[in-house]
Parts: structure tokens; sequence; C-alpha cells
């Protein structure tokens, strides 16, 4: 399987296989019918007291990293439902920051590997 990273903002191609958002916002702007998104995982985004800490600042993002994985390994639920989607060969985490070297879709497919 491979899982791929975009922005949400990017136009869906048929390279991107299944496109599964992993904010816990819906993207501003953004038409549920015109994304294209196969599924909205926010079970597994990280928790707005994470988010609203971490502010995309890259200063923070190790501790980011920490913190988001400790919420991942206690979210079994969570967990089980991003597994069970992991169904295709290839995935595309979409996420909508505008920091596209920092944020949760990156954490998230590295939290995966590991």
């Amino acid at each position: 399987m491979q899982i791929k990273i975009k922005r949400v903002y990017e136009a869906p191609s048929k390279e991107d296989g299944k496109r599964i958002l992993v904010d816990r916002l819906w993207p501003r702007g953004i038409s549920k019918e015109s994304s294209k998104i196969d599924l909205w995982l926010k079970e597994v985004s990280p928790s707005n007291e994470l988010r609203k800490w971490y502010g995309h600042d890259p200063d923070h993002w190790a501790e980011f990293k920490k913190r988001y994985w400790a919420e991942l390994k206690s979210n079994p639920e969570g967990l089980g439902k991003l597994k069970t989607s992991l169904d295709e060969k290839v995935i595309t985490f979409l996420y909508s920051s505008k920091n596209l070297e920092y944020n949760n879709a990156i954490a998230l497919k590295e939290f995966l590997s590991k």
C-alpha cells in the first residue's frame, strides 16, 4: 500500500486512489460534492487542544508529533477505523493546512510507518 499526502485544495486525480480527509474541521470553501473525498476520519485528527497549541509552528513540530502520536495510541477506536479504511493500493491523506512540511497528515503517515 502506498500512502500519499495532498492538500485538499489541490485538484483530485485518479492517481490519488482512496481520498481520506484527516482534519478535525471541514476545510473552508470546499464543497462535499466537488472535493471527491471518500472518507472523513476526524477521529484520527489531533484534538482541538493540541491543534490550537501547535498552531503550525515549526518550532513545536517534534513535540506536536510526540503528543499527537500519544493521542493516537490512546484512541483504539479511531485507529481501528483508520486501519479498516486502508483497503486500497493507493491512499491519499488530505489536509487543509497551508504548511506543506509540518502538518498532521505527514505526522499520521509517519506514525503508521513506525
